[in-house]
């Protein structure tokens, strides 16, 4: 996919395939007088899966917004394929953003619109050939399992259907980058294993790299510790002690990071906050 002005996706991964794809370095961000980053950096790097944790209103989802340039920090930079967000011209942020997937948490479907012209919104906005258009909406569909449900509406599925179409749109571009905004809010538990599945799933069979907000434990640590077999199309557990090493965590809490590093690592942390968010005997 042709990113210029901002970023040649291409080019990127080949000149590039050795830096982070996100990184912020020492970014703070306030709002109404309120501090909600506090001086925080973090890196993601290539096939990485970032799991971010953290109470309710640790702001979240305003890294997630300053990750897709939606905010600006108020101090420090934040880069996405190595470009600085806060010196990119409107239109060149446009075009980066053609490389990043978001599926959010209510799935910010248009009720109005078919399942096919949903996932295939930003390809009909880039004038993309409609023999292509077809293809691929069939391919990510046939990913995320609802191949037969191409021409019915978000009102007729089902909560997890519609979080799965989501999940569909946010890939259809083959992004290097996704950001799921507590992709699985609101589902009951068999639902929400589903959907992270296919978060596994993306991880595992395209290599994607991605942010991944959730307030749900079960959830955060199925990703570590699952992997997708292709050929029985199930997760399948690792064996006891060992993890996937490409998925790392965060925590945050009070605009400050408590941790950054491994599944090992976050379960034997000393932190008395960690371990009681984790519910883990101090």
């Amino acid at each position: 996919m042709n990113l210029s002005p901002a970023v040649d996706a291409e080019k990127w991964r080949n000149d590039h395939a050795d830096k982070p794809i996100v990184e912020f370095i020492h970014v703070s961000f306030a709002s109404g007088g309120h501090t909600v980053l506090d001086d925080i950096s973090f890196k993601i790097n290539r096939g990485e899966t970032k799991i971010l944790l953290g109470p309710s209103g640790s702001g979240k989802s305003v890294l997630l917004k300053l990750t897709d340039g939606l905010l600006t920090p108020d101090d420090g930079t934040v880069r996405v394929f190595g470009k600085d967000l806060a010196s990119l011209q409107q239109a060149e942020l446009f075009a980066l953003r053609q490389n990043v997937g978001i599926v959010f948490q209510d799935g910010a479907l248009f009720d109005s619109l078919s399942v096919r012209d949903n996932v295939a919104y930003q390809l009909i906005e880039n004038k993309i050939p409609q023999q292509e258009i077809e293809s691929r909406v069939l391919d990510v569909l046939r990913f995320v399992d609802l191949e037969d449900k191409i021409n019915a509406f978000p009102p007729e599925l089902s909560g997890g259907m519609q979080r799965r179409v989501a999940v569909a749109r946010a890939i259809i571009g083959k992004p290097d980058l996704l950001l799921y905004d507590s992709p699985t809010g609101g589902l009951d538990p068999v639902t929400s294993e589903t959907i992270m599945e296919l978060v596994i799933k993306q991880r595992d069979v395209r290599g994607s790299s991605s942010l991944l907000i959730t307030e749900r434990l079960q959830d955060a640590f199925l990703c570590p510790t699952h992997r997708f077999d292709q050929g029985s199309g199930k997760l399948i557990r690792l064996p006891d002690g060992q993890e996937d090493k490409n998925t790392t965590f965060l925590v945050l809490n009070n605009g400050k990071f408590l941790f950054d590093g491994s599944t090992l690592d976050l379960v034997h942390s000393n932190d008395r906050y960690i371990r009681s968010f984790l519910d883990l005997p101090n």
